[in-house]
């Protein structure tokens, strides 16, 4: 199984501490189990205990809510791993039973859906977590193991194919592709469709698919509602319960100052190109598409976010456009800084900050993202 050192190794084992629980969270496939896996290969076996959720007996053992179960089940045990936690059944109420009874444990819970997780564990354990977000390979963890050339030669395969570190076991583009296919088919909605009851599963794929055609474009509500014959507040529960999943995320719009700047329009991107591609079955290479320029914004989008998270950067993240179609695909907004990114696949294009912005916001930094830049963007 391929393994190279993920962005947040370093963070996590500083987060792992005594009566605190340590939630590791990300879409299905990213690489959790494996990272946990490789964390536990450096500490003593006899230290923890690993249970996972997905295993009736396993959840079995943490059923008796009470102290002296739990004194029993991790007698000299210094750590308790629960891998997919969000399958058992009142979690949270467990978690602090534990953190709160046995001095000195530390607690890691992996899971692969934030409403659940979050729902069952918020409340309970507020004080007594931490949470870390893991993603599909970044480009910053590939720089560590390749040279500017091999990325280079690379950077058209991460655009079709995307990230998802099982990839790396694939040199064939064909099996590149069956692989993301099967991800898609057996475990995108695999959260959604069992903790929410969701009948109309074809609708949640379609929805996906009119996003996927719609990447760093405002996607309006009720256009998606007459497209997919439901309701506004329907595909609105969809969008929100897709981004707990760790498949699309929302960017909003960004306004201080204008009355003609768009707000309450949203973009939506795909966390991974892979899983954006197979959605709407096109693998092609570029020369044969016409949709470069999504895939370009979708990439450095997404790679961005990896890149905020792994180096614990509180950024809130926009775009920005007013009503007379002047634009800016990417906004960060840190300590009250302002920096305005475009994105443009071709190089050699000039490209001007929007009047109307540099007037309105005259203190904000901008940069136009190519190809021969990127990296400087994401890595």
């Amino acid at each position: 199984m391929f393994f190279l050192e993920r962005g947040i190794t370093t963070l996590f084992t500083k987060k792992v501490l005594p009566n605190k629980v340590l939630l590791l969270l990300g879409a299905r496939r990213v690489g959790k189990t494996a990272f946990i896996k490789n964390y536990l290969s450096t500490i003593p076996k006899e230290s923890y205990l690993q249970l996972n959720g997905e295993d009736i007996q396993d959840a079995d053992l943490l059923k008796e809510r009470s102290v002296n179960n739990y004194k029993r089940l991790l007698a000299n045990v210094e750590l308790l791993v629960i891998d997919e936690a969000q399958n058992i059944p009142e979690i949270g109420m467990i978690l602090k039973l534990i953190v709160d009874s046995i001095d000195g444990i530390k607690i890691i819970a992996t899971g692969s859906s934030v409403f659940d997780l979050s729902n069952k564990l918020g409340e309970p354990l507020v004080g007594r977590k931490n949470t870390i977000y893991l993603f599909p390979l970044a480009q910053l963890e590939f720089s560590k193991h390749e040279n500017y050339k091999e990325t280079v030669g690379k950077l058209e395969e991460r655009l079709l194919f995307g990230c998802y570190p099982e990839l790396e076991q694939y040199s064939d583009w064909k099996d590149k592709q069956n692989y993301l296919n099967e991800i898609i088919n057996s475990y995108l909605l695999k959260d959604i469709l069992v903790f929410e009851g969701i009948k109309q599963s074809n609708k949640v794929f379609d929805l996906l698919k009119l996003i996927a055609f719609q990447v760093g474009k405002e996607v309006s509500l009720q256009e998606l509602a007459r497209q997919l014959g439901i309701s506004k507040n329907t595909v609105e529960n969809y969008l929100d319960l897709l981004s707990k999943v760790f498949v699309i995320y929302k960017v909003p719009g960004f306004s201080r100052n204008l009355r003609k700047e768009i707000t309450k329009s949203n973009r939506w991107y795909f966390y991974d190109n892979g899983i954006r591609n197979g959605i709407i079955g096109n693998f092609s290479r570029l020369d044969a598409r016409n949709d470069v320029g999504d895939l370009w914004e979708n990439y450095l989008a997404s790679e961005r976010i990896k890149y905020q998270n792994y180096n614990q950067n509180l950024v809130s993240n926009y775009f920005w456009r007013t009503y007379d179609q002047q634009e800016l695909d990417w906004l960060e907004e840190e300590n009250g800084l302002l920096r305005a990114y475009e994105f443009k696949w071709n190089g050699n294009r000039k490209v001007k900050i929007p009047g109307a912005f540099a007037k309105a916001y005259p203190e904000a930094s901008f940069e136009v993202v190519n190809k021969e830049n990127y990296l400087d963007f994401i890595v």
